[in-house]
């Protein structure tokens, strides 16, 4: 027994000595080598991330949530109802009558003041024997059409709510940057308010190549329905009005096009205080500068409006521009081409005064210009009408009427086999008296693509003659 305690003490003690040996001597080695963690020196590579950094930061804040509840309710769904003539049956010849049918026109609208005065595009409502408007919360109203301006595809309408409603306000739409987002809002497809997203894409768009547009281009998907929506910034203020879209299948494939809202604006202004739009000019004639143009006319500029002719006794003749100045700068804003000055000019009222920036042999130079009233207006089969002076009208005994500048090129040679030619006065139009540029503009945004058209002028003899044109 003696053995055995003996032989389990000595156990016991070398147990002891070698555990103490390896915590001296073993694991003090490897805690060591534990801890020595490798630092490595990083291999660096010259690089600028701070665009990147900058627009994905950007990216990360950007909240659409803000500008569509804002915006979602002001937006409204626009019914247009004409009655067209159907097909001639056989009852109707025995009855003596005409089938009537009940065509519907859908788009959008948006409220731009508490007390529903409302803009939308004219094509939306054009020829509308009633129009309904259905807010975003089901409640239809009848809408009243106070006037529409076919030349920017502009129209103002009016509904008597019994509260306040909710409204967009109107931003400057020169300040809006390509590339900045924007949310189009509307009702395509017969859908209630619906959002889209995109960014400007460029600006000064002229879509049609008549040189009368300015339109802001957009991705922001826009589909039929959407006419007459809502284009607005990431604050939810209205920067456009969607317009038209390109498209080989009547959708949406990539671009879409906006009305800028100060040309909006300056529309429906003109609308409610004076029933028509009163545009302002410069008073000049020319085009735009590119390359095989800057050759033809001998400057090294290929951007800009280079001036052909400076009309007399206009705004930019009494502030001294001249025949061979280009315009780059007005009021600051840039011009590079046409639809950069007309987008300008479509903003802007007779009497405005504009800072016109010119390049004149080379050196720049700025000029205060005052807009006159349009006296001019390019008439279809006509030509082009220009208002007459008073003793002018005395010479062809008439109180009324416009006198013809340019014939029309289609139709001179028809016009001058009959004796007419530039400085006829055209007294009337489809029975309407031309007392002024603004009575023109009327006839031709009420008539109808098939309407024809009665003229009536004064002859080198001094009597009335009448012309149809169907």
């Amino acid at each position: 027994m003696k053995k055995i305690l003996t032989l389990v003490l000595v156990s016991v003690i070398g147990g002891i000595f070698t555990l103490g040996a390896y915590k001296l001597f073993i694991e003090k080695d490897n805690n060591t080598e534990l801890n020595q963690t490798p630092i490595l020196t990083p291999i660096t590579v010259p690089v600028n991330y701070s665009s990147d950094n900058k627009s994905l930061a950007a990216e990360s804040t950007i909240d659409f949530t803000f500008a569509a509840e804002k915006t979602i309710n002001t937006v409204v769904h626009v019914k247009n109802t004409t009655v067209n003539s159907g097909q001639i049956t056989l009852e109707d010849l025995f009855y003596g009558r005409r089938s009537q049918r009940q065509q519907i026109g859908t788009g959008s609208g948006v409220i731009i003041s508490p007390d529903g005065y409302i803009i939308t595009n004219n094509h939306v409502i054009v020829g509308a024997q009633s129009i309904a408007i259905t807010t975003n919360h089901n409640k239809t109203y009848k809408a009243e059409l106070i006037g529409a301006d076919p030349k920017t595809d502009i129209a103002l309408l009016k509904i008597n709510a019994d509260k306040n409603l909710p409204y967009t306000t109107f931003a400057d739409s020169d300040n809006a940057k390509i590339g900045e987002w924007v949310l189009a809002i509307g009702n395509p497809f017969n859908l209630t308010s619906t959002v889209t997203a995109g960014i400007i894409s460029a600006k000064s768009r002229d879509l049609f190549g008549g040189s009368t547009q300015s339109f802001i281009q957009t991705d922001a998907a826009v589909n039929p329905g959407n006419s007459g929506g809502a284009l607005v910034n990431t604050n939810g203020d209205l920067i456009g009005i969607n317009t038209a879209i390109t498209s080989q299948t009547g959708n949406y494939v990539g671009y879409s096009f906006a009305v800028p809202s100060n040309i909006a604006k300056k529309v429906v202004e003109d609308i409610m205080e004076f029933g028509n739009v009163q545009n302002g000019i410069l008073g000049i004639t020319g085009s735009t500068l590119n390359s095989k143009s800057a050759d033809m006319f001998g400057v090294n500029e290929t951007e800009g409006f280079y001036v052909n002719e400076v009309l007399e006794n206009s705004g930019a003749d009494k502030a001294g521009l001249k025949s061979g100045d280009i315009i780059k700068q007005l009021d600051n804003i840039e011009i590079s081409k046409f639809s950069d000055l007309r987008g300008f000019l479509n903003a802007k009222s007779p009497n405005d005064i504009v800072n016109v920036k010119v390049l004149r042999d080379g050196n720049e130079k700025t000029f205060h210009v005052k807009l006159l009233k349009n006296l001019t207006i390019d008439f279809p089969v006509i030509g082009l009408l220009t208002e007459v002076s008073v003793n002018e009208l005395k010479q062809h005994k008439t109180s009324y009427g416009l006198k013809i500048s340019r014939l029309n090129n289609k139709y001179q040679n028809y016009w001058r086999k009959n004796g007419v030619k530039e400085g006829t006065i055209i007294t009337a139009i489809n029975d309407v008296k031309l007392t002024s540029i603004e009575d023109a503009e009327k006839i031709i945004s009420n008539r109808s693509k098939d309407e024809s058209l009665r003229i009536e002028l004064i002859n080198s003899k001094g009597e009335k003659e009448r012309y149809n044109f169907r």
